[in-house]
């Protein structure tokens, strides 16, 4: 008798029958890494949000000189040149140290306002589109409300109640940053509520708590995934404008907002003084952006028929 050949890896991977759970939720994510990998800008914003985490990693062996301490005697405002690739600052610090120290503070803000606002906003348009009626009347008319103010300004009104601060940044960003979540995920589920599979559910005595924590929110998460992606961006640059009007972080704090701001009375003579960090701002929102649109058309439920 002869035994059946052992599938390879892919096989297992791309079968069409998987004899498990895991197998078939391994299979769809490498069926949507296929799909992401086709669209070459975004492995190019992915390969940029990697150096930027490389780059907070290990900052400390990156950073040729110290982000706080200059040399106003010596160094003061010095053009790029083989010793400072980035000149340095009024301060006589190293303009591309700062940078590289800088990474560590978006990346702080990225993470935890994404880590605040996504869960809030996926709770809040979860539960408003599957209750419907009063609650969801009231949710999101809070919704509207914050949504009816520009970002900036209402993250600038947060932070003068709540103090200057990167802390107190991060959190007037998050309390900006759920209402279009919660609009994403209300959509979805308004959409799901009446699904056959969730009647089901139902039936067999699943508490509304239950059916919207474990099988409602699963389903709206591909949606929210990509929309906090394409959302990094503006949030860096929220944060930038809140360090450039001095109620981010402060000095001596290397954030690239704040970065910007002190170069800003050199912009004329001294360019690179404010065109590190606005390079590096650039840059990472580009990111963050090319990800996102490679994320979309990757958790595009159309593309898998294709």
């Amino acid at each position: 008798m002869i035994s059946p050949t052992p599938l390879s890896w892919r096989e297992w991977l791309m079968t069409e029958r998987p004899g498990s759970r895991t197998q078939a939720r391994l299979g769809r994510t490498y069926t949507t890494w296929l799909r992401f990998c086709e669209n070459k800008l975004a492995l190019l914003g992915l390969l940029i949000l990697l150096l930027l985490l490389l780059t907070a990693a290990f900052a400390d062996l990156l950073a040729p000189y110290s982000p706080y301490i200059g040399n106003l005697k010596d160094e003061r405002l010095l053009a790029p040149s083989a010793l400072h690739w980035f000149g340095t600052d009024d301060q006589g610090r190293d303009i591309l140290s700062r940078v590289i120290y800088g990474s560590r503070l978006t990346l702080f803000v990225v993470i935890l306002v994404a880590i605040i606002a996504a869960p809030v906003g996926l709770l809040i348009g979860t539960v408003s589109g599957y209750a419907g009626g009063w609650i969801d009347a009231v949710l999101m008319r809070i919704t509207d409300i914050f949504l009816a103010f520009p970002k900036l300004v209402l993250a600038l009104a947060f932070v003068a109640a709540l103090g200057p601060g990167i802390e107190n940044a991060v959190l007037a960003i998050a309390i900006t940053s759920w209402p279009p979540y919660a609009r994403i995920a209300r959509a979805e589920t308004m959409t799901f509520r009446n699904a056959d599979y969730i009647s089901a559910v139902q039936l067999m005595g699943a508490s509304p708590m239950r059916i919207v924590l474990r099988h409602i929110m699963p389903l709206c998460m591909p949606s929210l995934i990509v929309r906090v992606t394409l959302d990094m961006a503006g949030i860096i640059l929220t944060a930038a404008g809140l360090g450039f009007l001095g109620l981010g972080a402060q000095p001596p704090l290397p954030e690239w907002g704040a970065m910007i701001a002190s170069g800003r009375r050199f912009i004329l003579d001294q360019w690179w003084v404010a065109a590190a960090p606005g390079a590096a701002i650039l840059i990472v929102s580009l990111g963050f952006n090319l990800l996102g649109d490679g994320l979309r058309d990757a958790l595009d439920p159309k593309e898998e028929g294709r």
